[in-house]
This record gives C-alpha cells, structure tokens and sequence, in this order.
C-alpha cells in the first residue's frame, strides 16, 4: 500500500543523487541524501501553520541500509526525499 503513494520512478528519478557536500546544520527542506527541496508535507505545515495532506513518507517504508547512508549528523533533522528512496528502492528491487 505505501508503494501506491510512492511516485513512480522516472528517468530523472533513476538519476543518482546529484553529490553535494553535507552541511554542517542540515536544513529540514532538502534531502540530507542529494540535496534537493525534499517537498515535505510536515515540515510544510510546520512552516506555514497551513494544514497538509499527510505526507508520502508517513506510509513508506525506509530500509536500514537508505536510513543508514544518512550522514549522522543530519539524521532525524532532514527527511530522504520521494526522488532518492524511489532509487534505492529500484536499485535495491532490480539486483
């Protein structure tokens, strides 16, 4: 079911990451992973006091390995972006 909610992979999100250097206070609106706005549905809400839809990543699930490629110190601060957990997933489904 969460896969549902999940955009479906395209081209540009068959992509790998575009590499950035890690901030050293990672910003809750992009990915800690590419760097690019992560369009997160409660950090949305957080910032404009506007209720949301509930966000894609609240049904998804995250493998250890996508959460654990998360440099330690943006963990639990910045959420993983639709575009790079639909790459883990089809890289990780395709081997």
């Amino acid at each position: 079911m969460a896969a549902a909610l999940m955009p479906k992979p395209t081209a540009m999100a068959l992509l790998p990451p575009t590499p950035i250097a890690q901030a050293a206070t990672p910003s809750p609106d992009y990915c800690p992973l590419c760097g690019h706005a992560n369009q997160c549905a409660m950090e949305r809400q957080l910032e404009t006091g506007i209720t949301q839809e509930p966000c894609w990543c609240t049904t998804a699930t995250f493998s250890t390995d996508l959460l654990n490629s998360v440099a330690p110190q943006a963990r639990n601060l910045a959420c993983i972006c639709a575009r790079c957990a639909a790459l883990h997933a089809h890289t990780n489904n395709s081997v």
